[in-house]
């Protein structure tokens, strides 16, 4: 737990870290060899830390600690486990959920909430000190009305 908690925690102040210096970076700064060293370095860090750290401890924890192993099913929750037993339906078969199987989609979970946050990452930081410009806006009067085009 404390190794999941930990890779958790820095991998969030890494995260920050990009949120202050897009903040602090005007854009379309110039930038020096040194500078693009030290930030595909330390994006490669992060990137090592979400999609392989993060994910890997997880799973260690879940199948050590917390027992979330193929050998027992039903859905763990604090209270004891869900669906013991199989869900069924309407007594023809059953579908067994082994406590692994709820750790895996967690870890694509993970996974998933990494990619979609990198993606906005990217957009965000393309687009810093834009001003955003409505397309299609129509001039107003001082009235407020909008203007005629002549024909």
């Amino acid at each position: 737990m404390v190794a999941f908690l930990a890779s958790v925690i820095i991998t969030g102040i890494m995260c920050g870290i990009i949120v202050a210096v897009g903040r602090h970076r005007p854009s379309g700064t110039p930038l020096t060899w040194g500078e693009a060293l030290v930030a595909a370095t330390f994006l490669f860090a992060l990137m090592l830390m979400l999609y392989g750290v993060v994910p890997n401890q997880w799973l260690l924890w879940a199948g050590g600690d917390l027992g979330w192993r193929s050998d027992s099913f039903g859905i763990p929750t604090p209270f004891g486990r869900l669906f013991e037993e199989g869900i069924t339906f309407g007594g023809r078969g059953r579908i067994m959920i082994s406590a692994q199987t709820i750790a895996d989609v967690i870890a694509a979970t993970i996974y998933g909430i990494g990619f979609v946050g990198q993606i906005v990452a990217w957009k965000k930081w393309q687009t810093r000190g834009r001003k955003s410009t409505a397309v299609g806006r129509v001039e107003t009067s001082a009235f407020g009305r909008p203007f005629m085009k002549k024909a």
